[in-house]
């Protein structure tokens, strides 16, 4: 997978990231792993197991490098505060540790940042600007500002101390799961892989680090088989989280030394893991934190894990209702378990009581009902109305649809399994 290797000494070891650990142990969560025979089954694993980092504090593994970084601060960089670039997850990390530690913080955050976040984030005590149409133009602000008022600008993943405490994942890792040959773990800038990365492969070479990007902002492969840092002129994909154009020389060189591969998943593949989590592990991840498991249950990753035990770190849970709603709609006509259908009904609303009980006869769930808009090609004497169900597959769905066209008074115009 990588080019040629570097010759200078590791920028991250094992010591650098024990030495972390002993930092932050007071602060963070060691959060859990559960083992899933459901998504062992699903992907031919032997076992996988999911390390749930969307519980851990301010809803993602940022907190670890963040407090590591900035408690190494001396007292005068602590006296001038810090400032951060963040679409979401940073940002409450490095403000949390701010609120830790005393000291002032920052947050500068792109305009299409979500409310809830930045709610989040001034809850924990920052101060937070609301600067550029994304996060680069975001980037360069904090950058600039830091240069100008003395502020210590703490990266979101280019620097050695955010590595070391992303890295503690890897230690628990070794410690929960000890069975472990390949772990799985999302891609952006790249400081999450190569502080766990840095860990498994001081640990045991043999372990496979595999990376994960969404497809629409997969700088990574091409990247390392290059041996030089490749930038995306744009990124597309429902990952927020990992939506970065590139990695930078910290995270870069230590990734052409633990990384063995970077697969890509789409977005509906994402959606669909989002999906899963919630309904089978009970547990609620943001899309890039689901792209490892996505990556996992992939056709190509069901051959390349057969009998393999994989750990999944799923890096993060922040996502509002709303979205994750959505997400987990997507992923269930992903999973071909959901069909949208707009239907022409007599005798509204009578019949709607009738469409809801053949649903209910049939086993499916009735997710959406609701009286349409018309439009030109509607008969006049009919309702237009919509419909969302939910079934066990294909074949279940499409037999509640022709239960339905065959009601007195009610046709089936429309339907939509995918």
């Amino acid at each position: 997978m990588s080019g040629n290797r570097s010759t200078s000494g590791p920028l991250v070891t094992r010591a650098d990231v024990e030495t972390a650990r002993e930092r932050i142990d007071d602060v963070v969560h060691r959060t859990p792993l559960d083992t899933s025979r459901t998504f062992a089954d699903l992907s031919g694993a032997a076992s996988v197991g999911l390390k749930l980092e969307n519980v851990q504090r301010t809803g993602s593994f940022k907190i670890r490098g963040a407090y590591n970084t900035m408690a190494q601060l001396s007292d005068a960089e602590r006296e001038a505060g810090v400032i951060a670039s963040s679409a979401g997850n940073h940002a409450q990390g490095v403000a949390l540790a701010g609120q830790l530690l005393g000291i002032e913080t920052t947050i500068v955050v792109p305009e299409v940042t979500p409310a809830a976040k930045i709610e989040a984030t001034r809850g924990y005590g920052a101060e937070v600007v609301v600067e550029g149409d994304i996060y680069e133009r975001s980037y360069e602000y904090a950058v600039e500002r830091a240069d100008e008022t003395g502020e210590t600008f703490v990266h979101p993943f280019d620097d050695a101390a955010i590595v070391a405490g992303q890295g503690t994942i890897g230690l628990e890792l070794l410690e929960q799961y000890p069975d472990l040959d390949t772990v799985l773990v999302a891609i952006g800038g790249g400081g999450l892989i190569a502080g766990i990365g840095t860990v498994l492969k001081a640990h045991d070479p043999d372990i496979r680090v595999i990376g994960v990007q969404p497809e629409g902002a997969a700088h990574a492969k091409p990247s390392l088989e290059a041996g030089e840092i490749r930038q995306l002129e744009a990124v597309d994909t429902v990952a927020e989280g990992i939506a970065d154009t590139r990695m930078l020389e910290t995270t870069f060189e230590i990734a052409r030394e633990v990384v063995d591969d970077v697969v890509s998943v789409s977005d509906r593949e994402i959606a669909a893991a989002v999906a899963l989590l919630a309904e089978r592990a009970k547990t609620v991840a943001e899309s890039a934190g689901a792209a490892p498991l996505a990556a996992a249950l992939s056709d190509e990753a069901a051959r390349d894990l057969e009998g393999e035990h994989v750990g999944v770190v799923v890096s993060g849970g922040n996502v509002n209702l709303t979205e994750h709603a959505e997400l987990t709609r997507t992923g269930l006509h992903e999973l071909e378990r959901y069909a949208d259908a707009r239907l022409a009904v007599e005798g509204w609303p009578t019949t709607v009581g009738e469409v809801a009980e053949t649903v209910e006869s049939e086993g499916a769930e009735l997710d959406v009902l609701e009286r349409a808009r018309r439009t030109s090609v509607d008969e006049p004497n009919r309702v237009p109305m919509t419909i969302g169900l939910e079934g066990s597959g294909r074949g279940h769905l499409e037999g509640v649809l022709e239960s339905l066209d065959a009601l007195e008074g009610v046709s089936v115009l429309e339907r939509s399994l995918e």
